[in-house]
């Protein structure tokens, strides 16, 4: 199975098309897919060996995007493939509002071409558990046995499966349809690029306590802003003088983990987790452990992960038109 490897077209005319945003925000997320190469080329061949071991009429069933997308939660959710896209609206979370807000600008002479949601919807959103079986792979990398993390995940990724079932997935989706706007969600593809830039930056600077850490996130441009608006970086357990001892950034694989997690990384040799965000249960749970916990921010860490993303497609002339709490900045 073939990895996909995508670079955005130089064009003239300062538009891409849908289909080129999609492959290239999926290639992105490869590229900086903890899994590394080898570990989703994996990934892709066993969802080919299902897919060929499958009835005749269990393939009709079958999302065939999973056979070279590896993320579940990043989807072309309505629109044709090949329209071309002038003008981009972006947010965290895309609903009926938002899009209503998108045929709104069309009137006031902005028409939107494609409206991309972080968080995902439609089946993006019905399949959003799918992806976390990335974060086995994850514990396993700093020295959790396959084994224990695959058993670890295997009730969570279960339980949130089942949480996902009575949701409304459609609703923003019919939205788009009914005004004929385009629709596109990039979840996890984003959440590689926070993860990855965190943690080399991390590994590169080898802060020694919780508020070195800090002092890092705070020198990153959505960080900040987000602190100036009372939603910047926290440390949730811990202190700012502790050390920090190795660090793990938690921030890809669908959505929160299992807590028996915390145990394992522990005696793994984990000291301190930054995350985006953490419930109660997991953070008592990471306690017990004595594992430090920072929260980055939600937001802020989802404006990160987005903007590594669109820099590229701005790049290429699309105009970008931040929503629904995204913390746009340029960085190239």
């Amino acid at each position: 199975m073939a990895i996909l490897l995508f670079k955005l077209r130089e064009g003239e005319n300062n538009t891409l098309k849908i289909k080129e945003i999609y492959d290239y925000v999926v290639a992105q997320g490869i590229e900086k897919d903890p899994r590394k190469p080898e570990g989703v080329k994996e990934a892709l061949e066993k969802v080919q060996k299902q897919y060929d071991d499958l009835k005749a009429e269990e393939k009709e069933e079958f999302d065939r995007e999973s056979l070279t997308n590896p993320y579940s939660d990043t989807r072309i959710l309505y629109g044709d493939p090949e329209a071309e896209v002038e003008r981009l609206m972006v947010g965290v979370d895309i609903e009926v509002g938002e899009v209503m807000l998108a045929d709104r600008l069309g009137e006031k002479g902005k028409p939107v071409n494609l409206i991309m949601a972080h968080h995902p919807e439609g089946k993006a959103l019905a399949r959003l558990h799918d992806v976390m079986h990335l974060q086995e792979d994850i514990m396993a990398r700093y020295g959790v046995p396959i084994n224990v993390a695959e058993s670890i995940m295997a009730s969570r990724i279960s339980e949130v499966k089942r949480g996902l079932m009575p949701i409304n997935h459609n609703r923003a989706i019919d939205a788009a349809r009914l005004l004929e706007i385009a629709m596109l969600s990039a979840h996890t593809v984003a959440d590689n690029q926070v993860t990855f830039f965190l943690q080399d930056l991390f590994d590169s600077e080898e802060p020694r306590t919780l508020g070195d850490i800090l002092k890092l996130l705070k020198n990153i441009p959505e960080y900040a802003h987000a602190a100036k608006h009372s939603a910047g970086p926290e440390v949730v357990l811990g202190s700012k003088e502790r050390r920090a001892g190795k660090i793990l950034v938690d921030m890809t694989g669908g959505t929160s983990g299992s807590e028996n997690a915390y145990a394992k990384l522990s005696q793994a040799g984990i000291g301190t987790i930054v995350g985006m965000h953490m419930s109660d249960k997991h953070r008592k749970k990471a306690e017990k452990s004595h594992i430090n916990v920072i929260i980055a921010g939600h937001i802020a860490s989802d404006s990160l992960g987005m903007n590594l993303l669109l820099d590229g497609i701005e790049n290429k002339g699309v105009e970008i038109i931040p929503c629904s709490g995204l913390i746009r900045n340029k960085r190239s």
